[in-house]
């Protein structure tokens, strides 16, 4: 689930592309809804037809939904289904213009409860961010992954210290002195969660960032 503005670093470019590959190499079955409408009144269409997928993957940035659609997100989160998040997830549905027209709603919640930390801004945009495996590369998430540190040209996403403890980090990243998680995982009752501030048009052509997304689907759904 994307959406298309200024602001949203391509996701309408990169996603596509990144989801034909995933069929066409690792064999998964993949849907991209690229949503349409006002911020305040957004809508993900076909959205009610493919909610018995296994995953869903969220590179929204502010935007509210019918009540229908965000309880079908809801419920599949309720139900223990997996959350992907990558990049602008972390503001998803944290709508800051006033006057949400009825029928209509934002989530700010779903960062801090789903996600599990809290926005707090960004860094430097002039400053690309270095990258720093946490875990043993080439096992787990970092399967097939060689290096330990690259680089992103993206600006840092900032959380300071609001990050669940039970969180495990995967990668960190540092720009402009601020170090901050960039890639983990967590549970949120029977969910798993992954989240990135990673996802900068560039990232998608980097083979590390790539590969630690393919193993990411591979975790939420259990795949060894």
């Amino acid at each position: 689930m994307i959406s298309k503005d200024p602001n949203n670093y391509e996701a309408d470019l990169t996603i596509p592309y990144f989801a034909m590959k995933l069929a066409k190499e690792n064999g998964f079955e993949t849907k991209v809804i690229i949503g349409e409408g006002e911020r305040k009144a957004f809508n993900l269409p076909e959205l009610e037809k493919n909610m018995d997928c296994d995953l869903l993957v969220l590179f929204l940035r502010r935007v509210a939904l019918s009540t229908e659609q965000m309880q079908l997100i809801k419920k599949h989160i309720a139900d223990g289904k997996p959350i992907l998040g990558i990049r602008t997830a972390n503001h998803a549905f944290s709508v800051t213009e006033k006057d949400i027209p009825s029928g209509h709603e934002d989530w700010w919640e779903f960062v801090p409860e789903i996600l599990g930390h809290e926005n707090k801004g960004y860094g430097a945009a002039k400053f690309a961010t270095q990258v720093k495996a946490e875990k043993k590369v080439g096992k787990g998430i970092l399967k097939a992954i060689t290096q330990s540190e690259w680089q992103s040209q993206g600006n840092l996403y900032l959380m300071e210290n609001s990050l669940d403890k039970k969180a495990k980090v995967i990668l960190s990243g540092t720009s402009d002195g601020k170090t901050m998680p960039v890639a983990y995982t967590r549970k949120y009752g029977d969910s798993k969660v992954f989240y990135t501030s990673l996802g900068y048009p560039t990232d998608f052509v980097h083979p590390n960032f790539n590969q630690m997304l393919v193993n990411a689907i591979d975790w939420t759904l259990t795949i060894k």
